[in-house]
């Protein structure tokens, strides 16, 4: 199983039946696969990580066992009912798993989810592998009921990607009867009730500080004494594999710290090095005590580790010269592959007819981000999730002299759009907002959201529309616009743009690659007609090739949606006949 399969199986095992998130690499399978074993367990994409969050914890204060999905910038969306579920405490078992993203594969940061653990007081488990992904799923599940706290069981994209080899147990169900019981000082935390719940905190961490000194997730193996190793999650397989005689304590259970372990091992060691990705939590915590390691000065805490940065980790921690890194014998063969929108994208349009404006454009996250590379390069700035929109009411009120274009997905819209849209409306704002409508989710894999029309279970359900959420907001100009059609997305961006009041222009047309055909029949180039201007090339289409001999089109990648024919001042791009 993949570590992402393993914590879905163990989440069934251990008898969760509500299941909760919002897609995100690298979690996003965590869900896919929890949802599989309906009818045991409910499972829903919710619009954000905030509302799949309570709508997790919620389950949890009736009783009934529940986990949340998000990757880790996710937990920064949800971090406002984390804080004060740490206060109120649960009632059935209640797990946010949250992955993250060392190496920055798929995200717009790295950050370590182990700080949010400390700052909210409560539990956090690291599994190595995908056999430690289930049975700490199934072990946090256990600890959050016995001491009635949220628990994190936080994953790295190597963890949550790599297979490896899981045994499986049975389904174990909860003997709690599902009902809300009332209960104001427990779980209504104004000032009042709120101060001794802050007490009940600090009491319950020592408490989950003695367990963790017990916890099976913590173990230490004993080898050649003269060099001893602190690591967790992935960290650990590359230590093993780089010092394999050097003892180490392997923290599962993370936090709270297992403080006499650690004094315990370090004794029986003659040096300690501390071995983590991203931050220096464990560090900072072992110099804390007193105990003298090494750690960041020798093991990088920037982008994610490997066997191959730890070798030179290894060598600088002996006084050796690193061990020259060799590039794989073809690579300096290889043509640079970036990334680009796909051949028939329908953002691919709407970028290039913001290319024929003077206008700064605020974008978002999802797939449409690749529009900030050349040729389209016509997005100016990403920050996070909904700030497409917002970011332009801001320097459209800062006073910035060109006019200002936001844009956010349809999945990012429903997330954390609508908000900044009502803003706008609010505050007589005058961006022009345009929300790229694919009909899914597309960039994390085409999940579904509140405007397919199909829940994660596989029913049907109501669609949500973009231009009555906007008109409900306030707008009053909203165009809907088929952005394959290039003249009319043309003139309906240029005339929303010159409008003195704000304005919402959807641009839909499903996403092709989820729609797993052509969007209409392939063109190709006649190379009589082409007179070289590779204006065609402007398009970033990976369908359309550039050489010596002039552009030509791929008919194997063309996905048929015609943009290319309809900039073509020759004349020179038609219809190839094959749909």
């Amino acid at each position: 199983m993949s570590g992402n399969e393993a914590i879905a199986r163990g989440a069934f095992e251990a008898g969760v039946t509500v299941g909760a998130g919002y897609p995100g690499t690298p979690s996003t399978e965590i869900l896919e696969n929890l949802a599989l074993y309906k009818p045991d367990v409910y499972c829903e994409w919710s619009p954000n990580e905030k509302v799949a969050f309570e709508v997790a914890a919620g389950a949890a204060l009736a009783g009934a066992r529940s986990i949340v999905t998000m990757k880790h910038v996710g937990l920064n969306v949800a971090a406002d009912p984390l804080m004060t579920l740490s206060y109120i405490s649960v009632e059935g078992g209640f797990v946010a798993c949250v992955a993250d993203d060392p190496g920055m594969h798929s995200s717009q940061n790295e950050q370590d989810t182990r700080n949010y653990a400390r700052f909210a007081k409560i539990p956090l488990f690291e599994p190595s592998d995908s056999q430690e992904a289930r049975d700490f799923l199934k072990l946090a599940i256990l600890v959050s009921e016995e001491f009635k706290t949220p628990v994190i069981l936080r994953t790295t994209t190597r963890v949550s990607h790599s297979r490896s080899l899981v045994e499986l147990g049975e389904r174990m169900l909860s003997e709690k009867k599902i009902g809300f019981v009332k209960d104001p000082p427990r779980f209504v935390p104004i000032p009042v009730w709120g101060r001794p719940m802050r007490q009940r905190v600090e009491d319950r961490l020592i408490r989950l500080q003695a367990l963790s000194e017990s916890s099976p997730a913590n173990r230490i193996e004993w080898r050649d004494r003269n060099l001893g190793i602190i690591t967790s999650s992935i960290a650990y397989q590359y230590s093993r594999e780089v010092w394999p005689k050097a003892s180490v304590l392997k923290l599962g259970m993370s936090y709270p710290f297992p403080d006499a372990m650690i004094r315990d091992f370090a004794a029986g060691v003659s040096s300690l090095l501390v071995v983590e990705e991203l931050d220096d939590f464990i560090e900072q915590h072992v110099k804390a005590l007193g105990i003298v390691c090494r750690g960041r000065d020798v093991v990088p805490g920037i982008m994610e580790l490997s066997v191959d940065r730890l070798l030179a980790s290894r060598a600088r921690l002996e006084g050796r010269e690193a061990p020259e890194q060799k590039p794989s014998p073809f690579s300096d063969r290889l043509p640079p592959r970036p990334p680009v929108l796909c051949p028939g994208c329908p953002h691919r349009g709407i970028f290039y007819s913001l290319g024929k404006e003077d206008v700064v454009v605020t974008g978002d996250i999802g797939c449409y981000s690749l529009g900030a590379f050349p040729p389209l390069d016509r997005m100016d700035s990403i920050l996070c999730m909904g700030a497409g929109i917002s970011m332009a009411h801001g320097l459209e009120k800062a006073g910035e002299p060109r006019k200002v274009v936001g844009i956010v997905g349809d999945s990012t819209f429903f997330h954390s759009g609508i908000t900044g849209l009502l803003d706008i409306a609010y505050n007589k704002g005058h961006s022009t907002i345009i929300v790229l409508d694919n009909r899914t989710t597309a960039m994390t894999g085409h999940q579904d959201h509140p405007g397919t029309g199909r829940t994660l279970m596989g029913e049907a359900t109501n669609a949500v529309s973009i231009e009555d959420i906007g008109r409900a907001c306030g707008i009053g100009r909203v165009c809907v616009i088929n952005p394959y059609d290039l003249d009319a997305s043309r003139r309906a961006i240029s005339d929303e743009i010159s409008a003195k009041e704000p304005s919402l222009i959807v641009s839909r047309a499903p996403c092709p690659l989820r729609e797993k055909k052509k969007v209409g029949v392939t063109r190709k180039i006649v190379a009589d007609e082409c007179k070289g201007c590779e204006l065609c090339l402007d398009l970033g289409c990976p369908a359309i090739e550039g050489g010596e001999a002039g552009p030509r089109i791929n008919e194997t990648l063309c996905a048929g949606c015609g943009l290319c024919q309809q900039i073509c001042p020759a004349g020179a791009i038609i219809s190839g006949g094959r749909a």
